[in-house]
């Protein structure tokens, strides 16, 4: 791939564009607003000049709504050997550029499993994608050379292709990315008109499940749009299994004591129905979940402390597998959740020690 036009330069299409500029892809940005495209360009993404003849590959980077509209125009004129775009939604657009009558062989529908809570040109970063699921969806009628392209272009951005149907697409990311959103902002809907004492407890679990409630709604309002099916589906089973847990947590308050033990055990159902859930997430790199142990030290909130403690794990010659920061209410401090193999806790949790740190139990 020698040339490449990136229409739509938000943060998925520049974050692509970056990629593939450092790569040395001469690559042209256009956007329906010219100050984001230049933006864009700025940033060393490409140029936000017409390309003098079709390029190689044209990646169409516009909301969903406007994904078959859009190439179905570039399809028409010319611009490319090969389209793709990489909506977050695959089966909807696919049929609206059959209903559009355009030909289908140059294109391939995609969507590179990555994103950020900002949106944008200026929250893009060129290594994005690197080790995430980049989904391509073709169909007999897909062209080789588009295929090929399309696997050129992950390869360009480090990502990892992952051929799957369009609608099994759909429905796969309407479970683990649409209603992970809607889900997330219900719950930090209920800190809006909170007290603020109540807010003020606010810990790390309360963090981690509102992280994604940051997200432009405008942006998830297009992408909810497209995929409503598949969505309300996996939030009707959501909404049984809340039915269900109302209940137990009303059949806990009562005094008859099989109401209470009926209680107990709704709740224990969805709680342990979650463990099995969340031991299925991948781990680290794909594979298969690990579990670590987790050595928890208090750390100040200055300038090098990170640095320090990590340098001092590295002495202990453990590889820190994963790390989380709960910070104190209130306090220049903090809790930093350090996990590692099992076999390397308790070595690591000595060296800290000897090294000045307080390790908590």
């Amino acid at each position: 791939m020698r040339t490449a036009l990136v229409i739509g330069t938000g943060l998925i299409g520049t974050s692509a564009a970056l990629a593939l500029a450092g790569r040395g892809v001469r690559v042209h940005l256009m956007d329906h607003d010219p100050a984001q495209a230049r933006t864009a360009a700025a940033r060393g993404a490409g140029t936000d000049q017409a390309p003098d003849g079709p390029v190689d590959l044209a990646i169409v980077a516009v909301p969903p709504a406007h994904i078959a509209a859009t190439l179905a125009e570039a399809i028409r004129g010319g611009l490319a050997r090969a389209y793709l775009d990489v909506a977050s939604v695959k089966g909807g657009p696919r049929r609206e550029l059959e209903a559009l009558g355009c030909d289908l062989s140059g294109y391939l529908g995609t969507h590179p499993m990555a994103g950020r809570e900002r949106s944008g040109p200026m929250a893009a970063i060129a290594d994005l994608f690197e080790g995430r699921p980049w989904v391509l969806t073709p169909t007999r009628e897909t062209d080789t050379e588009v295929l090929n392209l399309a696997l050129e272009l992950v390869a360009l951005c480090r990502a990892v292709p992952v051929v799957m149907d369009a609608d099994a697409h759909d429905r796969a990311v309407a479970l683990v990315s649409h209603t992970p959103q809607l889900i997330s902002s219900m719950v930090a809907a209920r800190l809006r008109n909170a007290d603020d004492t109540a807010v003020r407890l606010c810990g790390q679990g309360i963090r981690d499940v509102t992280r994604i409630a940051a997200s432009d709604p405008r942006m998830w309002l297009d992408i909810l749009s497209a995929n409503p099916g598949p969505v309300a589906d996996v939030l009707a089973g959501v909404a049984a299994d809340l039915d269900e847990t109302v209940r137990a947590l009303r059949a806990l308050e009562s005094a008859d004591e099989d109401k209470r033990a009926g209680g107990v055990a709704g709740i224990e159902d969805v709680l342990r129905r979650g463990n099995d859930g969340r031991a299925r997430v991948p781990g680290k790199h794909g594979a298969a979940p690990a579990t670590y142990e987790t050595v928890i030290v208090l750390i100040g909130d200055q300038p090098g402390e990170l640095a320090r403690i990590f340098a001092d794990a590295g002495r202990a010659g453990v590889n820190i597998e994963d790390v989380r920061i709960e910070h104190a209410t209130g306090q220049q401090s903090g809790l930093i959740q350090l996990m590692v193999e099992p076999s390397a806790a308790a070595g690591l949790a000595a060296t800290l020690r000897d090294r000045g740190w307080a390790v908590r139990q």
